[in-house]
C-alpha cells in the first residue's frame, strides 16, 4: 500500500516533540535579529515538548501538522479569533515550517487546510497576525489575499515591535 510522501493531518500527542523541534528551528531562523536574543530563547524554551503536549489536550483549538515521509515538518494552529466582533471569525495563531521546507508551497497547503477546517466550523472570516518585521510572512499572507487591517505593538522587554493583522472578510476568498 503506497502512502503519500507529504500529508497534512490533525496533530496527535505523539507529535509534541516534533512540533517543538519545528517551532525551535523555525523561530531561530525567522526571528534571530528581530526579537531580542534573551526573549527569543525564553520563548523557545517555554514552548518545549511538554508545552505542546498540553496544547494538544486543550479543547477548542485546531492543530495540524504537515508531514514529510511521516515526520512532522510544519504545523498550523487555529481556532476562534481571540479578538473579534462576532463568533464567526477564525484565527490562525501560528503557521511554521522547518526552514528546509520553506519556499516550496507547503505553507500555503497548511494555510488552506486550516482555512477549510474553520469554514467547516462555520467561520465566515479569518485573521492572522504577523510581526511587521517578518517581511516574508507579511508577503506570504498578502499573496494569499489577506488585507492589512490593523497594527498593534508587541513588547519584548524594552524593544517594541509591531504586529500586523491580515484579514479575509470571507473565508472562501483566498488566493489559490
Amino acid at each position: 500500500m503506497a502512502r503519500e510522501l507529504v500529508q497534512i493531518r490533525e496533530a496527535t500527542r505523539n507529535d509534541a516533540a516534533e512540533i517543538a523541534r519545528v517551532h525551535e528551528e523555525a523561530w531561530r531562523s525567522t526571528y534571530q535579529g528581530i526579537i531580542p536574543h534573551l526573549h527569543l530563547e525564553k520563548i523557545i524554551v517555554h514552548r518545549g515538548p511538554a508545552w505542546w503536549a498540553r496544547a494538544l489536550r486543550r479543547p477548542g483549538s485546531g492543530l495540524m501538522v504537515l508531514t514529510f515521509d511521516g515526520k512532522p515538518q510544519g504545523y498550523v494552529s487555529f481556532g476562534a479569533a481571540r479578538i473579534a466582533s462576532s463568533g464567526k471569525t477564525g484565527e490562525i495563531f501560528e503557521l511554521y515550517l522547518a526552514p528546509t521546507f520553506q519556499g516550496m508551497g507547503f505553507g500555503k497547503k497548511l494555510f488552506l487546510a486550516a482555512k477549510a477546517a474553520m469554514e467547516a466550523k462555520g467561520r465566515k472570516s479569518l485573521v492572522v497576525w504577523a510581526l511587521a518585521e517578518n517581511e516574508a510572512a507579511c508577503a506570504f499572507y498578502g499573496r494569499l489575499g489577506g488585507t492589512r487591517s490593523a497594527t498593534a505593538p508587541e513588547h519584548y522587554g524594552h524593544v517594541t515591535l509591531n504586529r500586523v493583522a491580515f484579514v479575509w472578510e470571507r473565508v472562501g476568498r483566498t488566493a489559490r
